[in-house]
């Protein structure tokens, strides 16, 4: 399919790093799409946010910008004049001085999500078994193997810190919600894509599709793509 120009940014979230979305990266590749996997570094919200906003500054023209889990909330922190829309993948969305905490855990959690602590060193590490019972339950053996061993921590600071204004009430937004996320539950993610009044695609999938359902994920990034690439040539 024709991007009219458009680049994708990808953002990864909480116990992941940029690989996560290589399923995702070689078929937009293939098509001629002009692809970045943003790395953030999980340190504080802000240190996440200028993370993305050096990624965004080295891309060349218009963007849409792509969030997995707790990614939501950083892309929606953004000025950046670049992006055109926002996709949301199983995602954090708080609102105006909401805390991505409160929308981690809002309402009850579901029986198999993991208990999270911070260590001795006061980062946040996902239980190695968590992968497989509630961060991909869907994964095989060797992708679980690799989420696992490049699981990247992620600081309280993060999660905690009011988040300003988000943009995606300034761009149109899409939100792939998960129906059988372990993680954030499907209740929290429709009553965020709804609030944010979201292009809402529900698929039968776990908490990270960029991995086990990557099809989903790219049928609705294709949709903001093309609505955007549209947008733009009748503009």
């Amino acid at each position: 399919m024709s991007a009219n120009g458009l680049s994708v940014v990808l953002v990864h979230g909480a116990w992941a790093d940029g690989s996560s979305w290589s399923k995702i990266i070689a078929p937009l590749v293939a098509e001629g799409i002009e692809v970045t996997a943003a790395p953030l570094p999980l340190t504080s919200f802000k240190d996440d946010v200028e993370a993305l906003d050096r990624a965004l500054a080295r891309v060349k023209g218009p963007v849409i910008l792509a969030g997995h889990a707790y990614a939501g909330a950083v892309i929606a922190a953004t000025r950046s004049e670049k992006v055109r829309a926002l996709v949301y993948v199983a995602a954090l969305a708080p609102d105006e001085g909401e805390a991505v905490a409160d929308m981690f855990y809002r309402g009850t959690p579901h029986p198999q999500a993991p208990k999270l602590a911070p260590d001795d060193r006061g980062l946040i590490y996902l239980p190695d078994a968590a992968f497989a019972t509630a961060f991909a339950q869907n994964a095989g053996t060797d992708e679980l193997a690799v989420l696992a061993s490049v699981q990247r921590p992620i600081s309280p600071a993060c999660i905690t810190v009011p988040v300003p204004r988000p943009l995606w009430k300034d761009r149109p937004a899409w939100f792939l919600v998960a129906e059988q996320d372990r993680m954030i539950v499907e209740d929290n993610q429709r009553f965020m894509a709804e609030r944010m009044r979201a292009q809402l695609r529900s698929y039968p999938v776990d908490h990270t599709p960029i991995v086990t359902a990557p099809a989903a994920v790219l049928d609705v990034l294709h949709e903001a793509i093309a609505a955007v690439s549209a947008r733009r040539h009748t503009s």
